[in-house]
């Protein structure tokens, strides 16, 4: 009973890895697909350009879509986000809502001159 507790046992390598499709990731296909038809619909059927140019357009879109959202995007994309500049402010208390009341006692001095 103690030998099958000090065997080591065996792990699936695959167990946390992202699926692939040959050397792509598995979740950029239907992205593509749709981008590739697109690009078809697009630049072959529409504006009738040849093979060559909706093909080398189909790809800069799926690189692109690529390069936007796969593992590790962030670390790229990240640079050009601007981090907050913190400041620390003291002020008085102002309250808005209350009217601003003057005090009784003091008299107010007239400077028109007559």
């Amino acid at each position: 009973m103690n030998d099958t507790k000090s065997k080591a046992r065996t792990v699936n390598a695959t167990i946390g890895k992202q699926p692939n499709i040959g050397p792509f990731p598995a979740d950029q296909l239907i992205p593509w697909v749709v981008i590739s038809g697109l690009s078809y619909y697009l630049f072959h059927g529409f504006l009738r350009l040849n093979w060559v140019w909706t093909l080398a357009l189909a790809i800069w879109g799926m690189s692109t879509w690529w390069v936007l959202t796969a593992n590790g995007a962030w670390r790229i994309l990240s640079k050009f986000l601007a981090t907050p500049n913190w400041t620390r402010v003291r002020t008085l208390y102002q309250p808005i809502l209350q009217p601003n009341t003057r005090k009784k006692g003091r008299k107010q001095k007239d400077r028109s001159r007559t």
